[in-house]
């Protein structure tokens, strides 16, 4: 006896962008959050293959005329999900000056233009400050009902979720001071809506555009109101680069900070990620005489049993029985003659439910047996 068994269906591996995160799209349950290079998911599992007659032969019955079929491999329809890989965040309303900045601190060379909605998708770019270097990501501009999807707000709050540090740009010319601070509150009450993390994520105000005397003139009262509510804030020209390396090396300190913090908290990411199977056994009434069994392992045995070999069936119903399916069903009022759906099989029941043939009688049984005859 070799005690072979069928083939197993072979790997197939997709490769992702880091950052990619993968959701079920029939539940919407996230599966996994490929945040780190290297890291696998096993999303569907593939089917093994069906054991031979010499895997079922026992000391009292040596040739069982039995064999398993091949496992059928799961199928799930997946949503993936692309989330920037960014260190620091650069957020404010449409045309505060966001990709300027991004064009002046990497060497990034994102569109610019004197209109709204310049940006339709992030831009990244890296900073280098002395030895030490981080990505920046540019996101398209926000505005009010953001959280819900209105403007491009959607696009800039998904991508923003990962990033340690947020440098939120500000346009100190547009009206007065006290409009300006309204702005700062209007991208803020988004990032709460949206996320309360977002709400508590690190962040500088950056008060763009001082090389015009409108800017000038409000930098004093906006620097009170923001020192009062604890906000680090910083004057700078995007356009003549006034003001940018001070900015820069106040978010390099933060950034080494949360960094530290962050390595101390989250431990070694796995390799590979291997989603918990759930071995629920739910009876669903489908209608008057019919039933659904939701069963994992109910659903692999009858998919991997020939349905045309009585020892086969006879195998099943002891399985059905040892999952505490045929309880359940009985509790839920299934009578002969009902239909029984598992998986993509129907049964009609008492046609598949009887008592273990003598072969399987339980040792118990055949000495109680013996000793009447005896």
């Amino acid at each position: 006896m070799r005690r072979r068994h069928g083939r197993a269906g072979e790997d197939l591996l997709l490769k992702v962008p880091v950052g990619t995160v993968i959701h079920d799209a029939d539940t919407g349950q996230v599966l996994a959050d490929l945040a780190e290079p290297g890291q696998r998911v096993m999303v569907a599992r593939g089917g093994r293959g069906g054991l031979g007659n010499t895997h079922f032969a026992t000391a009292t019955y040596q040739a069982p005329r039995i064999a398993e079929k091949g496992e059928p491999s799961e199928e799930r329809t997946l949503l993936l999900e692309l989330k920037l890989i960014a260190d620091v965040g650069i957020a404010g309303l449409p045309n505060a000056g966001k990709s300027t900045l991004l064009s002046r601190i990497t060497a990034a060379r994102p569109k610019i233009a004197d209109y709204p909605f310049t940006t339709l998708t992030p831009n990244l770019g890296v900073v280098v400050s002395d030895d030490y270097s981080f990505v920046v990501a540019d996101i398209p501009g926000l505005i009010e009902g953001a959280h819900e999807g209105l403007g491009l707000g959607h696009e800039f709050l998904r991508h923003i979720e990962r990033t340690s540090v947020l440098i939120h740009v500000v346009d100190g010319a547009d009206g007065d001071a006290q409009t300006i601070l309204s702005h700062i509150d209007v991208v803020n009450n988004e990032l709460a809506l949206y996320s309360e993390d977002l709400k508590d994520r690190p962040q500088v105000i950056a008060v763009n555009k001082m090389d015009l005397p409108e800017a000038r003139q409000n930098w004093p009262a906006i620097e009170l109101a923001l020192s009062e509510r604890d906000l680090d804030a910083y004057p700078i020209s995007a356009a003549t680069m006034e003001g940018l390396e001070p900015l820069v090396r106040h978010v390099r300190q933060i950034l080494e900070s949360e960094r530290s913090r962050q390595a101390a908290m989250v431990p070694e990411p796995e390799s590979v990620i291997v989603p918990p199977q759930i071995e629920e056994l739910r009876v669903e009434p489908l209608r008057s005489g019919a039933f659904r069994v939701h069963n994992r392992r109910a659903e692999r045995a009858i998919s991997m049993t020939d349905m045309n070999n009585e020892e086969g069936v006879n195998r099943l119903q002891a399985l059905l029985r040892r999952f505490g399916v045929t309880e359940a069903l009985e509790k839920a009022g299934v009578t002969d003659g009902d239909s029984v759906f598992i998986g993509e099989h129907e049964l009609v029941w008492g046609d598949v439910v009887e008592e273990p043939t003598s072969r399987r009688k339980t040792r118990r049984e055949r000495i109680a047996k013996r000793d009447e005859e005896s």
